[in-house]
């Protein structure tokens, strides 16, 4: 085991970028789905759900990067961090199909 793992003073600008935009372009579709669903007049319960999945579908995806980075000895928290996020948005934006409801 290296020490690699226990080291807190990680330091990797490129996998930093990549888990950045990997973020910025998950909230992106995320946005573009919430925007979708208010312009058809927030009434449609699927359409609403779309935006928390997307969040889901992200995170999961940042997960399964960082277990790539890890198994290559790679800066994985970077991608956790980034699915940490993921999920807390996702959690927020799971009250979006209360808003259906009448």
């Amino acid at each position: 085991m290296s020490t690699r793992d226990v080291e807190k003073r990680w330091r990797d600008p490129a996998a930093l970028r990549r888990a950045a935009l990997y973020v910025v372009s998950s909230v992106g579709v995320a946005a573009i789905a919430l925007a979708v669903f208010l312009a058809t007049g927030a009434s449609n319960v699927v359409v609403a759900a779309i935006v928390p999945g997307v969040c889901l579908v992200g995170a999961i995806g940042a997960l399964v990067i960082g277990y790539r980075s890890y198994r290559h000895g790679g800066t994985w928290p970077i991608w956790q961090g980034a699915a940490w996020f993921l999920f807390a948005l996702m959690l927020v934006s799971l009250s979006l199909p209360t808003l259906t409801v009448r």
